[in-house]
């Protein structure tokens, strides 16, 4: 494959766990992809090397204030750019766009992605989430296409490949994060550094804190009715500590089919980069001659009502999912800060899902109404927490 055949890609988050390790997939298939737009919030020294390295047409750092320093340090005939315009901007630059932005910031990446035609690589559910109607709209412009880097839902979409509409159910597996096994008395004091301690992905501290709760895995359940289009009712969930099984999704005749691999988040990376081709490098294979154990469970509901919450957020519609994932945002941020306990987490979402009338959102800006004013109702309650502590 010449140079000029390269599918050009832009990394938007690409100092982050997902775009460095996209970064990886393109060194490791450099006749492949080229990178030609870059973006970051706040790590200058990262993306600096990254744009020394990779040679974009574009780099963006989120923090305006910084855009001088990385002006001086990229090299020469690149162009910077700075704010959520400049992340905006990388977001059209590419045939294919990763998002790999942390939280609902990233919606407006996935809008400018979708809008401008380009595959989107989404690893940022919470956009799809908080503005699903306005994201549908853009999935509809011509060339538009969402491929999902989440493994859960990259492995749906494998799974998928000519099933048609038989399909029954889908099956979305859990790890069961590091609390598995644990009951609500004993989570009642554990704190930062044993939510962060996921037993089998290295993920950044939101992520990860939203696996100990199951929030996670209730995002997973809205963005998979989201992506794939059935009804909550044939959406499941299953704990499989190993994460070997990334998802399955079950035939009206009874069969199932599976994704397998080593937990390696280069292998949906690279599958949404070079769809719909399959690279010829490899990640996550697994050894089938070695011994190993499979093991299935129900996550324990009672034990992590994050996950109810958010299929209830689901099933209720309009603002309700944007609600969910404003105030699981405001708890988290608030537990790592030690401001919040672990178990407050779910207390927060459920008291702002309590006063969520689940309104329509027809545009941008009810997105960004609904986000407000679910913030405002979280803090609200992590500072009622703070005052009785």
């Amino acid at each position: 494959m010449t140079a000029d055949a390269r599918t050009t890609v832009s990394l938007v988050g690409s100092t982050g766990s997902i775009g460095t390790q996209a970064i990886d997939v393109v060194h490791a298939n450099p006749d492949r992809f080229r990178v030609v737009a870059l973006a970051a919030q706040r790590s200058v020294d990262l993306l600096v090397d990254q744009a020394r390295a990779l040679c974009p047409e574009l780099v963006a750092i989120g923090d305006p204030d910084l855009a001088g320093e990385v002006a001086g340090r990229v090299p020469p005939g690149t162009e910077v750019l700075s704010g959520p315009a400049g992340l905006v901007a990388a977001a059209r630059h590419g045939d294919v766009v990763v998002n790999g932005v942390v939280g609902f910031a990233g919606l407006p990446v996935t809008l400018a992605a979708l809008d401008s035609g380009r595959r989107l690589g989404l690893a940022n559910k919470e956009s799809l989430i908080a503005g699903a109607p306005v994201v549908q709209r853009a999935r509809r412009t011509p060339g538009a296409e969402i491929v999902p880097v989440d493994s859960e839902h990259c492995a749906i979409h494998q799974c998928l490949q000519g099933v048609g509409d038989a399909v029954a159910r889908l099956w979305v597996t859990a790890s069961g994060g590091p609390f598995r096994g644990r009951s609500r008395q004993d989570l009642a004091t554990v704190g930062v550094e044993e939510a962060l301690s996921h037993p089998t992905w290295r993920m950044g501290p939101k992520i990860t804190v939203d696996s100990s709760t199951l929030m996670n895995k209730g995002l997973e359940v809205i963005e998979a009715h989201e992506l794939f289009g059935l009804a909550y009712d044939r959406i499941e969930v299953v704990v499989h500590p190993q994460s070997i099984v990334h998802s399955m999704v079950e035939t009206v005749d009874g069969a199932t089919i599976a994704q397998l691999s080593l937990p390696d988040m280069r292998l949906p990376i690279g599958y949404a980069m070079g769809w719909p081709d399959r690279l010829d490098t490899a990640f996550g294979t697994i050894d089938w001659a070695s011994p190993m154990s499979l093991d299935f469970e129900p996550p324990e509901r009672e034990v992590f009502p994050c996950l109810d919450l958010a299929y209830e957020a689901g099933r209720r519609g309009g603002s309700a999912p944007a609600w969910l994932n404003a105030a699981n945002e405001v708890a988290v941020a608030a537990f790592l800060d030690g401001r919040l306990g672990w178990l407050g987490i779910a207390e927060v979402v459920d008291d702002a899902l309590q006063a969520c009338e689940a309104g329509p959102l027809d545009s941008v800006e009810d997105v960004l109404a609904a986000d407000r004013e679910a913030r405002a109702r979280a803090e609200a309650a992590v500072e009622r927490r703070l005052a009785v502590a």
